[in-house]
Formats: structure tokens, C-alpha cells, sequence
């Protein structure tokens, strides 16, 4: 799993886009650990190929987002470990599932 410290050290941007951090902040915790490994290694493979990435952090993001998303889910204990809470947050929906007596959380890709 990359950190988001780890992706800014990857973009570094430019101080002009500094009030653009807590947004791509945000994006990025909103991702899966498999969508932020997979975001960060296309623009990892794309600087070494030396391929123009937006030099604004929040479109460079965007722009290595895969293109279809299904929906993502966490478990309870994943979803409390990132956010520090049980209340729905950043499009999350907290769905429990009766018959296997558990509660998940889902996001719409």
C-alpha cells in the first residue's frame, strides 16, 4: 500500500498546488489499497517512459484513475482503521449483510 506521502513525493508538485493537498488528500483515502497501488504505479510507469503527468496533483490523480470502477467495500474493522469511525464518510454507505450477521461498508465507483 502506498502512502499519500509517498504519491506527492512521486508527483512532486509544485508549491502553486499546495491548496490542492487536502483535496488529493481526500481522493486518495478514498481509495482501496488496490486502486491506490494501481493509480500510483501508472504514473510511476508513465514518468519512467518520461510521459507527461498533469502537473497539477488532483488531475494527475484523476486522470490514472482505471477507467471502470465497480463498487468498493471494506470490512467493519478496515473501514473503523481508516477513518476512525463507524458513521459513514467520503460516499460511504454502511450495509449490514443479515445473513452472515456482519456489517460492511460500500462505495459506488
Amino acid at each position: 500500500m502506498k502512502l499519500f506521502e509517498d504519491l506527492l513525493a512521486l508527483l512532486q508538485p509544485k508549491e502553486e498546488y499546495d491548496q490542492l493537498k487536502g483535496k488529493c488528500r481526500e481522493l486518495w483515502n478514498s481509495f482501496s489499497p488496490e486502486m491506490q497501488d494501481s493509480v500510483f504505479s501508472r504514473i510511476e510507469e508513465k514518468k519512467k517512459r518520461k510521459e507527461f503527468v498533469d502537473y497539477n496533483p488532483l488531475f494527475a490523480i484523476r486522470k490514472n484513475m482505471p477507467k471502470k470502477q465497480g463498487p468498493q467495500t471494506l470490512s467493519f474493522n478496515d473501514y473503523y482503521a481508516r477513518y476512525g469511525t463507524t458513521e459513514p464518510q467520503n460516499g460511504w454507505k454502511r450495509v449490514f449483510i443479515a445473513d452472515e450477521r456482519k456489517t460492511i461498508y460500500v462505495k459506488q465507483g
